[in-house]
């Protein structure tokens, strides 16, 4: 046998033999790295069982598997995120921007998705090391892992990196028992435990760092939708937006007494609810406790013709109104804002005239409010158990066709129910113990 060449041998090279002319030549194979073999055989083992149904497995045998594959996707993670964070040369070699979008777009992952990924990668290969070790031990998920990553680097740095690093040693600690949502929790408090001497006084600090940073992001957009609505988005600090909800709650309906039997309310969808609470909150804001705007107290003016305000189908002008947000409202809202003291209507004559600009005596005063809750207790809807307090002056008999403000005339409904009391659709009844019921017009 005649060898061609001299052949050096390598832990990393193996060597397999060709006949080449009537010798043997002797070639160098590279054998794959480990990392690579891995990926190899896992891909192999999985093609093998891609075709076996685990309907027929055990219980015993799925508890087990699905321990182990849990265990063994967590080690992969912590693999995968190693191998992304020394490959910036194949980025650089294939001309992509960094890894992350290399690998999205050979793998069609989403780009957000792939860059946490790289950023994960990166933070645990540069700095939360026993965060790694966690993952590859099969401690640690990924999502466990982006908690307890985000909760460390949101320590200041004066703590020291030994109160860090007893975090971290921690926190990989805290994963075997709790989830990443309940991990989140523990990672805001974690000084409390590694550092209780320090813990109130950084965390006061935390707190009025969110509180300013959460004043700088507070923005408020309204934009008109063009179809007779306005779409409101914002951001507001945690602290206000409690407040708002605990406003709004006072609108929306507790639950129904059982002996309600329309339940129609409870239907609704509690985000329509809460819109439809935002609405009712501005409606009973007290001007008088307002900014002065335009020189006088705030306040929305409505006019309406004399024609328009006696029919059914009629419009209103919004006088005060933005006029990018719509500036006409129907006739029936005219009528029923009107009911509250906010809105000013102002009544016009056929050629523009002011006829009656409407003010307090067409309003019940606090003295009549007080008698009525004393009264009715409660909306005087039938079935409807909202309280007095968060309840509406409603005039039964509308001022715009004769309706005087006194107590008699008077009944307390909530926003929900004085809505549908001036809907076009609906027809009321009283009923002999003075509740209102509603019903469909034929």
């Amino acid at each position: 046998m005649r060898l061609s060449g001299s052949i050096r041998c390598s832990i990393m090279n193996s060597t397999s033999m060709v006949v080449s002319g009537g010798a043997v030549v002797a070639q160098l194979m590279p054998r794959p790295h480990p990392i690579t073999a891995c990926a190899d055989r896992v891909s192999a083992v999985l093609a093998e069982v891609a075709g076996v149904p685990a309907v027929y497995m055990s219980p015993v045998d799925k508890r087990a598997a699905l321990l182990a594959l849990t265990d063994a996707e967590r080690r992969l993670a912590e693999l995968r995120l190693r191998v992304m964070a020394a490959s910036a040369d194949v980025a650089d070699a294939d001309g992509a921007r960094d890894v992350e979008a290399w690998l999205a777009s050979r793998t069609q992952a989403e780009s957000a998705v792939a860059r946490a990924e790289q950023e994960l990668a990166n933070a645990l290969d540069c700095r939360w090391l026993r965060v790694r070790s966690g993952m590859a031990a099969g401690v640690v998920s990924a999502e466990q892992a982006r908690v307890i990553v985000a909760g460390l680097e949101a320590l200041p740095a004066r703590v020291g990196p030994e109160v860090v690093a007893r975090a971290e040693e921690q926190l990989v600690a805290y994963a075997r028992e709790f989830r990443p949502s309940e991990l989140r929790r523990l990672a805001r408090h974690i000084l409390d435990v590694v550092a209780p001497e320090i813990a109130e006084a950084e965390e006061a600090k935390r707190l009025e760092d969110e509180e300013r940073h959460a004043r700088e992001k507070c923005r408020l957009s309204l934009r008109a939708l063009g179809e007779g609505s306005t779409r409101l988005s914002g951001v507001i600090p945690d602290a206000d937006a409690a407040r708002l909800r605990s406003y709004l709650e006072a609108f929306t309906s507790p639950r129904k007494a059982d002996d309600d039997v329309s339940g129609e309310e409870d239907r609704i969808p509690y985000p329509r609810r809460l819109g439809q609470a935002f609405c009712a909150l501005l409606e009973h804001l007290d001007p008088d406790k307002l900014p002065a705007h335009g020189g006088d107290a705030t306040s929305v003016m409505v006019t309406i013709t004399l024609d328009s305000l006696r029919q059914d189908l009629a419009t209103a002008g919004l006088l005060d109104g933005d006029l990018s947000c719509g500036d006409n409202l129907s006739a029936t809202q005219a009528r029923r804002m009107a009911c509250n003291a906010q809105i000013i209507p102002v009544v016009l004559g056929g050629r523009g005239e002011i006829l009656d600009l409407g003010r307090t005596r067409r309003l019940f005063t606090a003295a009549q409010r007080k008698a009525m809750r004393l009264r009715d207790k409660r909306c005087r809807a039938e079935g409807c158990s909202i309280p007095a307090t968060w309840c509406e002056a409603h005039h039964e008999t509308p001022w715009s066709r004769g309706g005087r403000t006194d107590l008699d005339d008077g009944v307390l409904l909530c926003s929900w129910h004085h809505h549908r009391a001036h809907d076009r659709r609906f027809a009321a009844d009283k009923l002999p113990n003075g509740d209102i019921r509603f019903h469909r017009r034929t």
